[in-house]
């Protein structure tokens, strides 16, 4: 497992201040994985979760000190993606701007490649 800052996968400073606020506010943890899996209702969706511990199987960007960790498998579905958090009136929360997805399904959960 290799830590680095790469461009293929883009963060934007408002993700990450989301990001390290929701790990304080957890009271322990790595890091923060983000992921793809088969599911939703256009064939993918992306998934959030806390890390306790990094495993080898992925690439762990760190961002202003937050980690963020992506397996392999979802890599290659981020690549090039900006991973943004935007407040829109009540609404609020991450949302990927990914180039690979062909069709994103009316709830902004799912997507097809």
């Amino acid at each position: 497992m290799k830590i680095f800052s790469s461009s293929d996968l883009n963060f934007s400073e408002e993700a990450i201040a989301h990001f390290a606020s929701s790990l304080e506010n957890r009271g322990k943890g790595e890091g923060i994985k983000i992921g793809v899996r088969k599911a939703g209702c256009s064939g993918y969706e992306y998934y959030f979760d806390y890390v306790d511990s990094f495993d080898s199987n992925g690439v762990i960007f760190d961002k202003n000190g937050c980690k963020i960790f992506v397996d392999n498998e979802s890599l290659n579905f981020l690549k090039g993606s900006l991973v943004d958090y935007e407040k829109d009136g009540l609404n609020q929360g991450i949302k990927f701007i990914n180039p690979n997805a062909k069709a994103v399904c009316g709830c902004g959960e799912s997507f097809t490649i």
